[in-house]
């Protein structure tokens, strides 16, 4: 891209420069003291060149916007044709308090819905389990039936919306009972669209909310798969999740390289399946954190679909271009949210949605300011959505498609970051591949450490986060928090019991007895859990199947 003998005069010219104006500059202003490094810990030049991206090749690294490797977008136009998902993650206590903030938030101009699930759900237990006792809607909603889900979406025209659900061990549960909930008012699956998380393998990498052990879970991640190839043409079958490998502690690059190399794992295990992989690679999707550092988010996604597309390609035979771009949901980053002066938070929400959105996103959530201290109140996600529609139009970050291509810095970073991630995936490889590296511990090790590192940056002031250990405050929070219906568990513990006892019981306990049948076998359950599902057994009753038949993981002691 850049002439041989225009580098070598390059080169020359910032060396005379460093040598007498920038040596003048020092003398007479000095840099401030300390390191400048990314939010990952990566160094920072002072100055970047030509020089620093003299290997990039534009037709081999970027390429046009809508064409691999889709550096610069999946999509021609990007958010000239059309504007990001504003989709809010949001849920608590019971269905029918939920169900009024989606209505809110529609009002307030909202285009998808995400749904947030308590504990006990997360977790595969109805809401009066003794396992969940205390811990009803405190993080999510309460989903334990078809009941729930029924009322969790009552009035919402779920055939022209999207809905993302952020639920995994349960996945497959849950969204047989959005399909059902659908079906019943007369909504044919195959008009569906949204999305499951159903990210089995970062669980054990990161969140740790597993049920059943890795090679079981992954089953049932497939068992998704073919089903949504054969029935459900617009839903994302899963959603591959960075983000909780980034809040758990991890850097742009793990974050970026352990949600990748879990991308090509489920990819594997499709194959495996039998099935072709333009079949349901298209329907693969992926969701990703962005935190402080503005560059190096940026630089982070466009590596990321350049990675995808020529693995995709190359390693995986994919011929379907669909299957080369990897389209991504972004989720501001909840981790640098600070329970002292919340109203800071609108700030930092609002520089990572902007990086987010011009690092090329599908689809945003933006953090509330009161998120460390509670669940959003309507004042605070309030902001936050108009944080996006701000962004979207006033700001004029929408009008060209990838602005800050061809910048020195971002190209760089972008290939260091690949670079990078590529050093990991045959670290990953050396170990024997995902699942062994997780029974190894290699990623909670990784995760750790640079977690560690991080804390030990704030805690010696190498980094500065305003509130917490410079420009301390102390005064009272001045924000209304939210406040759920102190009666809602009441309510659901009643409705869960009313359920049991009016259902058609026998035909419970016979979809139950065929589906444990289905799972001890090869057989897709999808089918057995919809009927489950249909026959308004339980949550609890339907993972407990699977628990009988696939045992509960115990993770190993890492050292």
């Amino acid at each position: 891209m850049f002439d041989p003998e225009k580098l070598k005069k390059l080169q020359e010219q910032k060396s005379r420069w460093e040598e007498t104006t920038l040596q003048q500059s020092l003398a007479d202003r000095p840099e401030r003291m300390g390191q400048f490094l990314t939010t990952s810990g990566a160094p920072v030049e002072r100055l970047y060149t030509p020089l620093d991206v003299a290997s990039l090749d534009y037709e081999r690294d970027l390429g046009f916007p809508g064409e691999y490797p889709f550096t610069r977008g999946i999509h021609a136009t990007m958010h000239r044709g059309r504007l990001w998902t504003m989709r809010m993650f949001a849920g608590f206590g019971t269905a029918e308090e939920t169900n009024a903030r989606y209505k809110y938030l529609l009002d307030h101009g909202e285009t998808g819905l995400s749904v947030a699930f308590d504990m006990p759900t997360l977790y595969g237990y109805d809401s009066d389990a003794p396992e969940a006792l205390g811990e009803f809607g405190k993080c999510g909603v309460a989903v334990s039936s078809l009941a729930d889900m029924e009322i969790l979406f009552d009035g919402i025209p779920v055939d022209q919306i999207t809905t993302s659900m952020t639920i995994n061990s349960p996945a497959a549960v849950i969204w047989a009972m959005y399909i059902v909930m659908a079906e019943k008012r007369g909504i044919p699956m195959q008009v569906l669209g949204g999305t499951i998380q159903n990210d089995i393998l970062k669980e054990f990498i990161a969140q740790k909310e597993f049920i059943f052990p890795p090679r079981p879970s992954m089953r049932l991640v497939v068992d998704t798969f073919e089903f949504g190839s054969k029935y459900l043409p617009r839903w994302n079958t899963i959603s591959i999740s960075g983000y909780h490998i980034r809040e758990a502690g991890a850097t742009a690059v793990q974050e970026l390289a352990f949600t990748l190399a879990d991308g090509f794992e489920y990819v594997r295990w499709g194959m495996e399946r039998g099935l072709k992989v333009d079949e349901f690679a298209p329907r693969l999707s992926f969701f990703f954190n962005s935190h402080n550092d503005f560059f190096e988010e940026i630089a982070k996604f466009r590596a990321a679909r350049r990675i995808w597309a020529r693995e995709m390609r190359e390693t995986f035979g994919a011929q379907d271009p669909r299957s080369w771009r990897l389209r991504f949901h972004t989720q501001t980053a909840g981790c640098s949210l600070t329970a002292c002066q919340p109203e800071n938070n609108i700030v930092r929400t609002a520089w990572q949605a902007l990086a987010a959105v011009l690092g090329g996103t599908q689809s945003l959530h933006t953090n509330s300011m009161d998120e460390a201290l509670a669940l959003p109140s309507e004042y605070a996600v309030k902001i936050a959505l108009r944080t996006q529609q701000l962004i979207a139009h006033e700001s004029g970050v929408t009008h060209t498609v990838d602005p800050l291509a061809g910048s020195y810095f971002v190209e760089a970073m972008t290939n260091r970051i690949e670079q990078e991630v590529y050093r990991y995936f045959r670290q990953i490889e050396a170990l024997g591949g995902v699942i062994p590296a997780i029974e190894k511990g290699f990623f909670q090790r990784e995760i750790a450490e640079a977690a560690y590192r991080y804390q030990m940056e704030i805690d010696t002031h190498q980094r500065v986060i305003v509130g917490v250990n410079e420009y301390i405050e102390d005064e009272p929070i001045r924000i209304p928090l939210l406040e759920m219906d102190p009666h809602g568990y009441e309510r659901q513990v009643a409705r869960l019991e009313r359920l049991r006892r009016e259902r058609d019981n026998e035909r419970v306990s016979s979809t139950l007895a065929a589906l444990r049948q289905a799972a001890r076998g090869t057989e897709n359950t999808m089918p057995y859990i919809l009927n489950c599902v249909r026959a308004y057994a339980t949550l609890g009753e339907i993972m407990g199947v699977f628990r009988q038949v696939f045992g509960e993981y115990r993770e190993p002691t890492i050292i």
